[in-house]
């Protein structure tokens, strides 16, 4: 461990011992466990108050980080994850891990009156004594209404990597726009302190309309709760304001979690269904991952092994790629990267940048069981 320090996070090869048995397309997929969020905001006919909600969406995503240690599993190259519950949550998502270096996963997700779609990337550094997560890649949120939202998600730190017990903080800013009427969600995360008196965990914040006038507060912590009130009136001076509000509305409160979660791995009742076999999903599908299999089987070695099985035959399948490139190309050029299979990268009409976005197909696909675009990765 003692060389991996200042190394970044995927460059560090890590036995399955510090892992949880699910990958991170499947612990991407949980930021949607408070989907009821999206489906009341959808309802709201004020755009503010719609932004208040879906603030507390965004925050709710972090409940399972405050007690949930272990690392998931690095995606291989075009492994996919579907979660399909239409029928009983409201929604499905589809994602697929689109680059290896840098790792990165594209996923869409499309509920009854919403849609919502992120690429997550990040930097990551290894200092000894924690660990930090930056996220990079941006989440868009669409309303049937029209309403059109973006954000990017806070940094989060596991401290007491070496020594102690592990714990988690989420802190930093976090601005959510809504494109279609320029009004704006700030958030701030406040990092733990040992000398702060106030409740940890805490997140604070406001919604300004496009002119800037606050319109919402919000207030609560990442793992508990969090409620809004309306502002009434606005009294003080411009630089020191005080704000007088209506009464607080609870827009998110967390679940508590099953009864003896703490023997496996702090999951929640979603993310133990998240890894169920399931007939029917692409071969690339992380349920059918078998290092991963195995270790939720407690078959730990036989995991390990498995492991560096898989992530070599990656290696072979990109040394094949490169060498074909060498024939075909001249003068050294860069051989063709790895296209992805659901998503394209597109120019982001919101914020300029080259993204992966959903290309349709998936569902289609499977009504048909016709997976001879999948790559063998397994």
């Amino acid at each position: 461990m003692k060389n991996c320090i200042g190394k970044e996070l995927t460059k560090i090869p890590m036995p399955v011992n510090f892992s949880e048995p699910l990958s991170m397309l499947q612990r991407l997929t949980e930021d949607y466990e408070y989907s009821d969020i999206l489906d009341y905001a959808a309802q709201c006919k004020d755009s503010c108050e719609q932004l208040a909600y879906v603030a507390a969406f965004t925050v709710s995503s972090y409940s399972t980080t405050s007690n949930r240690t272990g690392k998931p599993f690095n995606p291989l190259l075009g492994e996919t994850y579907e979660c399909d519950r239409l029928s009983d949550l409201g929604w499905r998502a589809i994602s697929e891990q689109v680059s290896h270096h840098p790792p990165m996963v594209a996923q869409y997700c499309e509920g009854r009156r919403w849609k919502c779609w992120q690429e997550f990337t990040m930097a990551s550094k290894f200092r000894g004594k924690y660990l930090q997560v930056i996220p990079l890649g941006i989440a868009h949120l669409e309303f049937d209404s029209g309403n059109h939202y973006t954000w990017r998600k806070v940094t989060t730190t596991v401290h007491n990597i070496i020594v102690g017990t592990l714990w988690v903080d989420q802190h930093g800013d976090m601005d959510i726009i809504n494109h279609t009427d320029a009004s704006k969600c700030h958030l701030s995360y406040i990092p733990y302190s040992y000398f702060n008196r106030d409740d940890q965990r805490k997140v604070k914040g406001c919604v300004m309309d496009k002119d800037g006038k606050v319109t919402w507060i919000i207030n609560g912590t990442w793992d508990n709760k969090i409620e809004i009130a309306p502002v009434i009136s606005i009294e003080g001076t411009q630089d020191n304001p005080v704000y007088k509000t209506g009464p607080y509305n609870l827009a998110w409160e967390r679940r508590s979690p099953p009864l003896g979660s703490e023997k496996y791995y702090n999951f929640t009742l979603l993310a133990c269904q998240l890894n169920e076999p399931e007939d029917g999903v692409a071969p690339t599908d992380s349920r059918n991952r078998p290092d991963q299999r195995l270790m939720e089987e407690g078959l730990w070695d036989e995991a390990n092994n498995t492991k560096i099985t898989l992530e070599e035959k990656q290696r072979a399948a990109r040394r094949l790629r490169e060498s074909s490139a060498e024939k075909v190309t001249s003068g050294g050029k860069p051989y063709p990267p790895y296209e992805p299979v659901w998503f394209r990268k597109e120019t982001d009409t919101y914020t300029g940048n080259i993204a992966h976005v959903y290309k349709g197909g998936y569902w289609e696909c499977k009504e048909k069981q016709d997976w001879s675009a999948c790559p063998n990765i397994f």
